[in-house]
């Protein structure tokens, strides 16, 4: 039997084999496939890849011989237990940099996610930092931290695993920090990060730039609406790169070019509400791709988190001891990755319904398995 070429996998050939020998009835491909396949196709649990294993073995042997039949739910999950994250999410990283992306003047936002019922015992929830393009839909990369706050530390290991050359990197307020900053210039890319008390000074110090500007100060400014729903809400951006005096008092923020006041006001019937934000940035005093990239950092809460929870049931999964949530979230992301190209080409059809199809028809799975950016 010739075998298929399964091209994702060819990036996953450096996971290790941690099992004894003897207790090898399934290569690692075999297992990984198997996996993929029933995560794509809706599987939530170990004994729901094993029962799609079951149903799909034919379609399984068409890459690999599966001479005893499918893995089982014991075999899968003692294996993802075991599996080293740390090179798992290595061959992930490796795979998104085959896709050639172009990032330039790209939005690649940071966020991080927990996922709340993968504790184990006494142990907490896993939280993971994510790195996502969002124009493009792909995740970039993610790494564990032991919970919200060890983020700062999490951020700059994260970037410096990535080829973000000429993207735009966007941070809330907990990754405004200055060794954040410092990779992400080391990187070669941009930032706009969000400020708030932690940062002291810096965040009153841009505040008062904005409610007491200067007629000596350019101040650049665009505004936008939005309508729907009985809801009219108006963005307005503000920029300046008139700072000298704020980047001498400042001067550990490296390549600081530019501060940013974003005012929303949102109207429903008779109430308005008002709220104003601020960011330090290394680009240009440009109002409108300012409040471009601002916008876009959502996208990592709307394209990624609530998928990963609505699509993919994250925060029900219980899937929850050893390395297997750590590992288990590679593989709904390099699902994702997929399927959000496959939804490039077919904009109308919905993720959960490309899940349900990928089940249904394995020539559809046969297009998000062979998918190319």
């Amino acid at each position: 039997m010739e075998e298929k070429e399964a091209t994702f996998l060819d990036f996953f050939k450096e996971v290790p084999d941690h099992r004894i020998d003897r207790l090898k009835l399934y290569s690692v491909p075999e297992i990984l496939l198997l996996t993929f396949c029933g995560v794509v196709a809706g599987c939530d649990s170990w004994d729901d890849i094993e029962e799609f294993g079951k149903a799909k073995i034919e379609y399984l042997r068409g890459y690999f011989p599966y001479k005893h039949g499918a893995p089982s739910d014991d075999t899968l999950r003692r294996f993802f237990r075991a599996l080293d994250p740390t090179i798992f999410e290595t061959c992930f990283i490796k795979w998104v940099e085959s896709l050639q992306l172009n990032l330039a003047k790209k939005v690649v936002a940071v966020d991080g996610k927990t996922s709340r019922r993968s504790f184990d015992g006494n142990g907490s929830p896993m939280h993971l930092v994510s790195a996502f393009a969002s124009e493009l839909g792909i995740v970039l990369g993610q790494m564990k931290t032991q919970e919200k706050s060890n983020e700062i530390t999490a951020i700059p290991e994260l970037l410096a695993l990535l080829d973000i050359t000429g993207a735009i990197v966007t941070i809330d307020a907990l990754g405004c920090q200055v060794k954040i900053v410092e990779k992400i210039i080391e990187k070669e890319a941009d930032y706009l990060i969000g400020l708030k008390g932690n940062q002291g000074t810096l965040n009153d110090d841009v505040r008062w730039l904005f409610e007491n500007k200067s007629e000596e100060i350019i101040f650049h400014t665009y505004q936008e609406h939005d309508k729907g729903h009985g809801r009219l809400e108006t963005r307005r951006c503000t920029v300046t790169e008139n700072i000298v005096q704020l980047k001498e008092k400042h001067a550990q923020w490296k390549s600081l070019r530019s501060v940013v006041e974003i005012e929303s006001t949102r109207e429903i019937k008779d109430k308005v509400s008002t709220e104003k934000r601020y960011y330090i940035s290394s680009l240009p005093a440009k109002a409108m791709p300012i409040l471009h990239a601002v916008r876009e950092h959502w996208g990592i809460e709307n394209k990624l988190h609530w998928v990963l929870d609505i699509c993919f049931g994250d925060d029900q999964s219980r899937i929850r001891k050893g390395n297997a949530p750590r590992n288990i979230a590679i593989i709904k992301k390099t699902a994702l990755n997929l399927m959000s190209i496959i939804k490039k080409a077919s904009p109308r059809i919905s993720l959960k319904r490309m899940r349900k199809k990928a089940g249904w028809d394995n020539d559809f799975l046969e297009t998000i398995l062979s998918a190319k950016f």
